[in-house]
């Protein structure tokens, strides 16, 4: 009795476009609307840089606006306020890195110490709730806390005579500067802290019962096992929020604003709205956003080239 062999289909026959997509037609489907709004907010407007270039004027069009060439950027760089918003941007921002990226890590080492698992999720909720409240929220919530008189903070440390006068935290700008640095820790940490626990719990349970056997305590174990294990994850992190050094938030400058701490609180994206959209400056605006834009894809790739001389994986 002799047997058919029946030949196995191909991997490029299994891999087929064709039948992928009667597959998984409706994944196909459900990507539609969010490649069309990635298209159409990221990608659409980019024929209107050569406005850069260009002396725009809205009522001429692109058509009738006078080409200038680098003259824009020329006009951009010899500014006196592009140079202080352009020093502001890059302290704030290195500052809030060196306070805000390790944080995260802290907190999920942390919680995931805790034997409490009900305790934890409950943690972690409180903690990562603040990320998706507005800054127009966390700035009302702030000023009733933290004024001078009336705020609770200073009422209570008088009250139990911590201090005899109330502490400037928004009125001042050395005070402002350290309360709206800590407030964006306060604010970010516990979505970053989400990443860094689900990370950890990828690391096998094997290699904490075998360090636990070797004699291991609690810190050798988080500093040999779960800091290696997320060390991946902290790279990348650290990459994307590298990109983001010319950056600034004009919401959260916004709400913290008023005139004792302009020296600190101008930075870029009070630049671009006061200099650039305010006074119907596009050029300039976008000139600035072009900008940050090439410094920040600068510095992601040197830094993902980095991580991988290093031997990470790098982002990339």
């Amino acid at each position: 009795m002799t047997t058919k062999k029946v030949k196995a289909p191909s991997l490029r026959e299994q891999t087929s476009w064709r039948k992928a997509f009667q597959r998984d037609w409706h994944l196909y489907l459900m990507l539609v609307i969010p490649i069309v709004l990635v298209v159409l907010y990221n990608y659409a407007a980019y024929p209107g840089l050569r406005m850069v270039f260009m002396d725009y004027k809205p009522a001429k069009g692109y058509a009738g606006s006078k080409w200038v060439g680098w003259a824009t950027f020329q006009k951009v760089f010899k500014d006196k306020d592009f140079l202080r918003a352009l020093k502001n941007s890059l302290t704030f921002n290195l500052l809030d890195l060196l306070v805000s990226f390790p944080m995260p890590i802290i907190l999920a080492l942390m919680l995931n110490e805790l034997r409490f698992p009900r305790f934890k999720k409950v943690t972690q909720t409180v903690l990562y709730l603040p990320h998706f409240l507005s800054w127009v929220i966390v700035g009302s919530v702030a000023y009733q806390l933290f004024k001078p008189t009336t705020g609770i903070v200073n009422v209570l440390m008088m009250k139990w005579g911590w201090i005899s006068q109330g502490i400037p935290f928004l009125t001042e700008k050395n005070h402002w500067a350290v309360t709206y640095l800590l407030i964006g820790v306060w604010q970010g940490m516990g979505w970053g802290t989400i990443i860094y626990l689900a990370a950890i719990t990828g690391i096998s349970g094997e290699l904490y019962e075998a360090a636990m056997i070797d004699g291991a305590n609690r810190i050798q174990r988080i500093w040999h096992i779960t800091l290696p294990g997320i060390r991946s994850t902290i790279v990348v992190l650290l990459i994307m929020n590298l990109g983001k050094l010319m950056g600034s938030n004009f919401e959260r400058l916004d709400v913290f604003a008023n005139t004792q701490v302009r020296d600190y609180q101008y930075q870029l994206a009070i630049y671009v709205y006061e200099k650039g959209l305010a006074n119907s400056k596009f050029s300039m605006a976008t000139a600035v956003g072009l900008f940050q834009s090439l410094v920040g894809l600068l510095l992601v790739l040197l830094s993902d080239r980095f991580a991988k001389a290093l031997g990470e994986d790098g982002l990339l």
